[in-house]
This record gives structure tokens, C-alpha cells and sequence, in this order.
């Protein structure tokens, strides 16, 4: 029989709060990628006015993204400054991060910074960002996003959102909270499970499976409002959505036939038609990223493996062939690596696939590897996994040399699904 997740039909539910921040986390990272730009960020005049450390948060996200390493940075610079190239290369530094924090007339903070070329001695650009308050961790991880991006020339995703599902004190919560796990809002709070969350391509709706009613039911949710409406509550088990890239279609699993196959169904969940029909257990789909193909998990063969099918039909093709027992399928942004777990032993690590040479590298040396997750620019992976006791979120480079681990002070932390651009 077809095992999944072993922890989702055992989270979800419920009724929609108006809490604000909720778990603090903490970063640790480790490992060493093979080139990392060597930068320095100066501490931000005046941020030690706001509630955050700009230059902190900055800091971590450079380095959780595998591509920078963070350079000893003294002294008191700012976006005016005009340094001193020689002392930074130095220090062995290749790029400079300086900037400001200050009030305007109107009560928002004004996070001001430039960034140079240290090794040619000369300014890249830089930037004025006016936010409210509450908005000053957005405004740090904007200044990440445009310094990764004029270093890099790929867009960086710092100020993306992800959302995740915690468990404790005999509850579950659906949570949003920004790319790196801190800034948690609460989407949702139940007595029962809730799995399976799924972020729509324009960031402003979540599909999720709920078991309030004491069955698997898919709902959607606006993230801003709250508003939310069941839009799979059949006969037996509804679960698994998946979005398709234009935001009108939704994959999910349903059981209404009997045994649990793929259906499509609109946004609102009209139109349903049944896409696999077969004798095993078809579920965890997931579009690609042209809209044309759908993987997806199925025990056809005689032990889960990954599958792909046209979404306008037709056969299925097995995609995974290392290991007996292949689960969780994710596609990269640009539809070349499939993200899955598989079991080895009694273990659940993390792999990626190589679509076009069927080259299968693992990225863990964990037991219990859940639900990975591709970031919007294809660089990085979010997924669940147990360290110490305790369920944490982690993110890995696609090398699985660089990770890091948002480690919550509180409850477990699982079912981690990374967010489109855009806020």
C-alpha cells in the first residue's frame, strides 16, 4: 500500500486568528560551497533605533543562500560614506554593504544603502526603501534580494513568504511567515490536522487540507483577508491541491470513485474531471512549470514512485528508478530537477533528479526528510525534517553543501511549501 507523508493525516483545522508575530526561530547554518563571494556588511547607522537588526538579517540571508560569505565588518559607514577601498580588500573583502535607518515626517522608517565593487574600487547602486515599522524585516530582506541579484544577476528571494504547518499543545496552526521563518502570522488554528498547504502562482491564496469536520477536506484561502471556502468535500478523502501555473486549476486527489486517483477541477472548484484512472493510488501531484505535464506519486508499480502524465492525458511514465520507495515530488522553477524523498532503510532523505540524464543525487544524511520545496529562483530547497528531537524547518543549496536550519523556540515545525515572488 501507498504510504505518504507519515505525518500528514495526523494535522489540521480550523478558525482563522488575528495573532501577529507567533515563533521565534533562529538560523544555523553550515557546510562550505565551493565559491562564495567574500562581502562585508556594515552595521546600519541607526538601526539599533528600530526593533531589528537590518544589517543582521541581511547578513544571514547572503549566507543562507550558499553564494556569499559573510566578511568581519567594524566601523561606522553609511550610504554617504565614501570608503576606503584598500582597507576593504584588506580584509579580504570583494563587495561593501553600507547604509542607514531614518524617520521621516510621516512615521516610516527610511532603510537607505549602497553596495560596492570592492576589487574595482567602484559603487554598484543602491537604494531608498520608506516602510512602516512592522514592515522593517521586509525592508532588510529587500536589501539582500538586490544585492544577491546585482552580484549574481538572478533574482534573489529573501522577501518571499513561506508557509508551514506547527504542532503543539494539542493544536495545529497553519502559519505564513517570511522566507527565513521569522515574522509568523497565523492563517489558520485547529484541534485538527492540517496538511498539505499550497501557495496559488500570485502569492495571494493558500490551498490546504483541512480535517475539522473530521475528514480530509481541500479548502482555499485568501492570505490577506482570511476568507477561505471548501472546494473538494466529497465522498471519502480530498486532498493533495496543487496549482497550476496559471492560478485557474487546481490537481488534487480524491477517493469519490473509490480508490484514490488525480482529478482537475477549477479554481473554485468547478469543472472536476478525473485525469489517472487506475488500480493503484495516485496522489501528490504537481504541475510543471509550462503547465503541461503533472508529477505525481503512485504504488502502480508495486512501491511509490514518482510519474508523470500530460495533463490533457494520456499513459504514465515512471520518472524515479534509484531506491524502492520514492515520495513528495517537487519540480524546479525551470523544470529541470524533480525534488522527491526516498527511503533507504528505515530512513527518509532528500534527493534531486536530474530530468534530462536521470542523475539522482542525495542532499541529507538525516532520517526523516519531508516535503521539499523549490525556491522561486531554483537556487534553494525548503523541506521538514527531525534534529534533536525535534521537527524543524531546513533549507539546502541543490548541492546540499550549504544548509540551514530554522530552529523554532517552540512547537514542531512541518509541511514547509516556499512562496511565489511578489508581496
Amino acid at each position: 500500500m501507498l504510504m505518504l507523508n507519515r505525518r500528514q493525516f495526523s494535522a489540521a483545522s480550523g478558525l482563522l486568528l488575528s495573532a501577529p508575530a507567533w515563533a521565534q526561530f533562529r538560523v544555523e547554518i553550515s557546510g562550505v560551497g565551493a565559491t562564495q563571494v567574500p562581502i562585508a556588511v556594515v552595521k546600519f547607522r541607526d538601526e539599533e533605533r528600530t526593533n531589528q537588526s537590518v544589517s543582521g538579517i541581511v547578513r544571514a540571508d547572503l549566507e543562507r543562500s550558499g553564494v556569499f560569505r559573510n566578511i568581519d565588518a567594524p566601523g561606522a559607514l553609511d550610504e554617504t560614506s565614501h570608503p576606503t577601498m584598500s582597507d576593504w580588500r584588506a580584509r579580504a573583502a570583494d563587495a561593501l554593504v553600507a547604509g542607514s535607518v531614518s524617520r521621516l515626517a510621516d512615521g516610516r522608517l527610511d532603510v537607505r544603502f549602497k553596495l560596492w565593487d570592492v576589487v574595482k574600487g567602484s559603487e554598484i547602486g543602491g537604494l531608498s526603501n520608506p516602510v512602516d515599522a512592522a514592515d522593517m524585516r521586509v525592508a532588510a530582506h529587500r536589501v539582500a534580494d538586490y544585492v544577491y541579484e546585482k552580484l549574481t544577476g538572478e533574482k534573489g528571494v529573501f522577501s518571499t513568504r513561506i508557509a508551514y504547518v506547527t504542532k503543539g499543545g494539542g493544536r495545529f496552526t497553519l502559519r505564513v511567515a517570511d522566507a527565513d521563518g521569522e515574522g509568523g502570522q497565523v492563517a489558520l488554528n485547529s484541534p485538527e490536522p492540517i496538511i498539505s498547504p499550497a501557495w496559488s502562482p500570485d502569492g495571494r491564496e493558500l490551498a490546504y487540507v483541512s480535517f475539522e469536520s473530521q475528514k480530509a477536506v481541500i479548502y482555499t484561502q485568501d492570505v490577506a483577508s482570511g476568507k477561505r471556502r471548501a472546494i473538494a468535500n466529497y465522498r471519502g478523502s480530498n486532498s493533495a491541491p496543487a496549482w497550476s501555473p496559471d492560478g485557474q486549476t487546481l490537481a488534487v486527489t480524491l477517493s469519490r470513485q473509490g480508490g484514490s486517483q488525480l482529478y482537475l477541477m477549477g479554481r473554485n472548484g468547478d469543472n472536476v474531471r478525473r485525469l489517472t484512472n487506475s488500480a493503484a493510488i495516485d496522489t501528490e501531484p504537481t504541475f510543471s512549470p509550462d503547465g503541461r505535464t503533472i508529477y505525481f506519486v503512485s504504488d502502480r508499480g508495486g512501491s511509490p514512485q514518482v510519474y508523470r502524465t500530460a495533463v490533457a492525458g494520456g499513459n504514465a511514465e515512471r520518472v524515479t528508478f534509484n531506491g524502492n520507495y520514492n515520495i513528495s515530488p517537487a519540480i524546479s522553477p525551470d523544470g529541470r530537477t524533480l525534488a522527491y524523498v526516498s527511503r533507504e532503510g528505515n530512513a527518509f532523505r532528500l534527493y534531486t533528479l536530474d530530468l534530462a540524464s536521470g542523475a539522482a543525487l542525495a542532499l541529507t544524511d538525516t532520517a526523516d526528510d519531508e516535503s521539499p520545496s523549490f525556491a522561486p529562483n531554483g537556487r534553494l530547497i525548503i523541506y521538514a525534517a527531525r534534529a534533536q528531537g525535534r521537527d524543524v524547518l531546513m533549507t539546502t543549496t541543490l548541492d546540499g553543501k550549504i544548509k540551514a536550519r530554522l530552529v523554532s523556540t517552540t512547537a514542531d515545525v512541518r509541511e514547509p511549501v516556499w512562496g511565489p515572488y511578489g508581496r
